[in-house]
């Protein structure tokens, strides 16, 4: 994880700033391992690609390939579930496939019970495959206290928890090695290795093996590899530079390192420098390097470069006049199987589970939504601060502009309830339906702030409003997100779905680094006076010009 920049650790900056104790693990894995599960030749290929593959928020990436498929996980804080895994055949198309950490169960914070857990919980996230007992892996440290380690047998889940490990590996790497071992990388300035147990469930040796010369600064976010026979740990320096150190002696080491990039101008206008990703090669054989820029406020977004190989074996990536290419000749390879489900579109709420692309803002109170025929949410908290409200529901924003448009059912909400579609972060908005003493109006609501500390210093104010009949309203909020400066968000709303009638003031998205995670869609139901209310989210539509 990273920021604009700042040369100094995460660390660092946020006991300076907040005073948290916060954390995460973001590995490399084995790629290479993962690419001894060969396909069908190459076949085919995308003429070309533009950067970024995917303008959404998923930072801090890992990424391996199985047989014809990648897969990508990625950091998501304080939301539910956590560590987002999405999956692709072509590195450049990308789909959601479910999540590694079910539940946030680290402690009340992560349910809005007493505590809040903004900013803590999955920073960065390993994802692994072991090809002997065909599992997935994830690992994870939490809160600077303890590692965690899920599995399952496909990525979709179920994810289980397998142990937890009493030491915190810090922005870790878990390399399945040639051999069938589990190694993790891990460290921030003085990088160690650790050897796991053959089952993955305890740590039997650790070491550190290298320390960051004072004239680089700061190296965190390992990725772990075997190549060629050779080890790599893969190393961001936040958030302008990525290193690579290499063993030919084994995984404890001794390590030399090699400068990657060092400022190298992006290929989002307004963004920052591509870092903190990961390797991984094609059945074919050809490299790729998956790295994020910071591109507030819509958040981090991911960008893809080929890479080629000394001589003497040390990574280069390609670039384009100097620079991360704007765009790419596509991976060549095989067809894939099906083309993935678009990130934008139409959701019903159909079926009996939420879409993995939808995550809480901490963990939800399970009885107080339903899905199937809409999305129910039933009052969970009375409270006047949204940020305290739990069953708040939020989609990443598609960039560089996108609109949410829901149609909501608010017939059976009472007395003090709020509902509605926000843009959310450390500073929030948000159009919405309120009912006091029987009537119910359309309201814009700005002013929704938290300080440093993720303690709120706002709870809004009602800027504009409109009366409204029947049962139904349609909500819409169209979000500016391309990076460089503060940006607009603006409400509407609709009694019949057609014709929108612009409500309120622009709302100023900031750019800051500090929150981490980009602004999100949020929908939400809260009470202000006793619990009871109810709305029905009948769809919700993203949509992108």
């Amino acid at each position: 994880m990273s920021w604009l920049e700042q040369p100094h650790s995460r660390r660092k900056a946020l006991s300076t700033a907040s005073g948290l104790v916060v954390g995460a693990a973001l590995p490399g894995t084995a790629a290479v391992q993962a690419a001894a599960h060969t396909a069908a030749p190459d076949s085919s290929a995308a003429a070309s690609y533009t950067n970024p593959v995917l303008w959404q928020d998923f930072a801090d990436i890992d990424i391996i390939r199985v047989g014809n498929a990648y897969y990508y996980s990625a950091s998501t804080m304080h939301y539910s579930p956590g560590a987002p895994i999405l999956r692709s055949y072509d590195l450049v198309n990308w789909e959601f496939a479910g999540h590694s950490v079910p539940v946030l169960d680290f402690g009340s914070k992560y349910d809005l019970n007493g505590a809040r857990g903004y900013v803590r919980g999955i920073w960065a996230s390993s994802l692994a495959y072991r090809p002997s007992n065909r599992t997935f892996y994830w690992l994870g440290q939490i809160d600077f206290a303890r590692t965690y380690i899920y599995t399952a047998s496909a990525v979709e889940g179920p994810w289980s928890r397998l142990t937890t490990i009493g030491t915190a590996y810090y922005d870790a790497g878990l390399l399945v090695d040639t051999d069938d071992t589990l190694y993790v990388a891990y460290g921030n300035t003085t990088i160690s290795v650790a050897q796991l147990s053959a089952d993955g469930r305890t740590q039997v040796r650790a070491q550190q093996v290298f320390t960051t010369p004072s004239s680089v600064g700061t190296l965190e976010g390992s990725r772990f590899y075997r190549i060629n026979g050779n080890h790599y740990i893969f190393l961001t320096r936040p958030a302008n530079g990525q290193y690579i150190l290499r063993s030919t002696s084994g995984p404890f080491g001794p390590y030399t390192m090699r400068q990657v990039l060092l400022d190298l101008r992006g290929p989002v206008a307004g963004g920052g420098v591509p870092h903190q990703g990961g390797l991984v090669q094609t059945p074919g054989g050809a490299w790729y390097y998956l790295a994020f820029v910071d591109a507030y406020p819509g958040g981090r977004i991911p960008v893809l470069a080929p890479v080629t190989w000394t001589s003497d074996g040390w990574p280069v990536v390609q670039l384009v006049d100097g620079a991360w290419g704007a765009s790419y000749p596509g991976p060549v390879v095989p067809a894939p199987p099906r083309q993935v489900t678009p990130m934008t579109g139409v959701d019903t709420f159909d079926g009996t589970a939420l879409k993995p692309k939808w995550e809480w803002n901490h963990n939800p109170d399970n009885s107080r939504w339903t899905v199937g025929n809409g999305l129910t949410l039933r009052t969970a908290t009375v409270t006047d601060d949204l940020y305290w409200a739990r069953n708040t529901l939020t989609h990443r924003i598609q960039g560089p502009t996108s609109t949410a448009t829901i149609q909501l059912d608010h017939s059976a909400m009472r007395d003090g309830d709020r509902a509605g579609l926000a843009l959310l972060r450390d500073s929030s908005a948000w159009i919405g339906v309120r009912r006091d003493g029987g009537t119910t109006r359309v309201v814009m609501v700005n002013g929704l702030t938290m300080d440093s500390s993720w303690n709120t210093t706002g709870t809004g104010t009602e800027v504009a409003s409109a009366g409204v009949s029947g049962t139904r309203v349609w909500l819409r909020a169209n979000a500016d997100i391309r990076p460089g400066a503060a940006r607009p968000g603006t409400f509407s709303y609709s009694t019949d779905g057609t014709n929108f009638v612009r409500l309120g003031p622009a709302f100023t998205m900031g750019n800051s680094w500090q929150f981490f995670m980009g602004y999100r869609f949020a929908l939400f139901n809260y009470a202000t006076q006793a619990l009871g209310g109810s709305v029905r989210v009948e769809r919700f539509e993203l949509s992108a010009p």
